[in-house]
């Protein structure tokens, strides 16, 4: 049984089109699920959605086999985490994580017990009598999902928790906000976040959404699926630009020719044509199509299947370095070693793999690869 489930979800503002529409999700038991979209696309309203702070206009909320339709927030069994702590400024860092378990009247002993507990697993017992202004950002963050966790609910909800934090801070707290849900037992996690970088690393299962006019016309929900298989397998652009960074490189061509094996693809404003591996059975030949391929698929070994370009800078991050460069028809970017040594200026002549490539046609749907390139998982040997 499905720990979250939404049924034919539809949400509007007064009499503004739907920001959800047809959305139907399942949710398991401890699965981390979680939401991710462009801003606009309804990430946190169907978070509030599941809360019970926002009530939907269609449809039907059901945790853990029960109809939240018209249960009060209160009564769901779920804990959220703010973007924005929401902390008692008055109150020290014990009575905050106690407040919760004080309202439902909760043995003082066991209160105690469950408040030193989630301090001690977030490392926030030294800090227990302090106010929220003596604390850091990070600090102020794991007291309200200790403020969770004390209540032990069946689903925790997290609302851009880290986007208020620094680079660094982001890192640390998303590490233990993973390592936390491997001691939730049964608990799912529904997270909400604009970040890709969260989404990666977190996710068992990322809910992609759409925003604007594409909601109105594909539905609001773009791919579902685990993080690598939006990254190797995406069904259209949109998800295939999202999901990555750098962002992958599209370029705009038209079918030049057929074949079992792929789809030869010329270049816009270029003679150079590309072999794309994928199943072109449905296109047409002059079709617009757009190829799509990763930075880090891109080499630098130029012989065959290649484009000509010129360097425009180089981004030397010190493992790694990312090429910009420019061609005929607009610009790319490349992954190379750190220690590259390019001058802007300088032509190169880049090599694009076609079972490294994606096809797009003109509606920005992904045509089936014929060849996926995926990462196998290192097998590490235990003693």
């Amino acid at each position: 049984m499905s720990a979250i489930s939404l049924t034919n979800i539809q949400k509007s503002f007064g009499a503004n089109p739907p920001v959800i529409r047809d959305l139907n999700l399942d949710i398991g038991a401890h699965e981390f699920c979680v939401f991710l979209g462009p801003s606009g696309c309804g990430k946190s309203t169907l978070l509030r959605i599941v809360a019970g702070l926002e009530d939907q206009t269609e449809g039907e909320v059901t945790i853990a086999g029960q109809s939240m339709n018209g249960v009060p927030a209160a009564e769901r069994g779920v804990a959220m985490v703010f973007q924005s702590y929401a902390l008692f400024p008055h109150m020290s860092v014990y009575e905050n994580m106690a407040f919760g378990l004080k309202l439902a009247k909760t043995p003082k002993a066991e209160i105690d017990r469950k408040v030193r507990e989630a301090a001690r697993v977030l490392q926030l017992e030294a800090l227990l009598e302090r106010k929220p202004r003596e604390l850091s950002g990070g600090q102020r963050q794991r007291v309200a999902i200790g403020r969770a966790i004390v209540r032990e609910p069946g689903v925790f909800l997290f609302d851009e928790p880290l986007s208020n934090l620094d680079a660094a801070l982001r890192g640390q707290t998303r590490i233990e906000i993973a390592r936390l849900h491997q001691r939730f037992a049964q608990a799912s996690v529904v997270y909400v976040t604009h970040d890709q970088i969260e989404a990666m690393t977190l996710a068992d299962k990322i809910v992609l959404l759409h925003a604007g006019a594409d909601t109105q016309r594909f539905g609001s929900i773009a791919q579902i699926g685990a993080p690598l298989e939006l990254y190797h397998r995406p069904r259209s652009k949109f998800v295939a630009g999202f999901i990555g960074s750098p962002r992958m490189n599209f370029i705009d061509g038209a079918v030049d020719a057929i074949a079992d094996d792929g789809v030869n693809v010329k270049l816009k404003q270029s003679d150079t044509a590309l072999r794309v591996q994928v199943n072109g059975t449905r296109l047409k030949h002059g079709q617009p199509v757009t190829i799509g391929i990763r930075p880090e698929h891109i080499r630098l070994d130029g012989d065959a299947q290649t484009l000509a370009v010129k360097s425009l800078l180089t981004e030397q991050l010190g493992e790694h370095s990312y090429l910009h460069v420019e061609y005929a028809g607009g610009t790319l970017i490349a992954k190379a070693p750190g220690d590259v040594a390019v001058r802007p200026g300088e032509p190169l002549a880049l090599r694009l793999p076609a079972h490294t490539c994606h096809l797009f046609d003109d509606e920005g749907a992904a045509l089936e690869r014929t060849v996926v390139t995926e990462t196998q998982p290192v097998v590490l040997q235990t003693a």
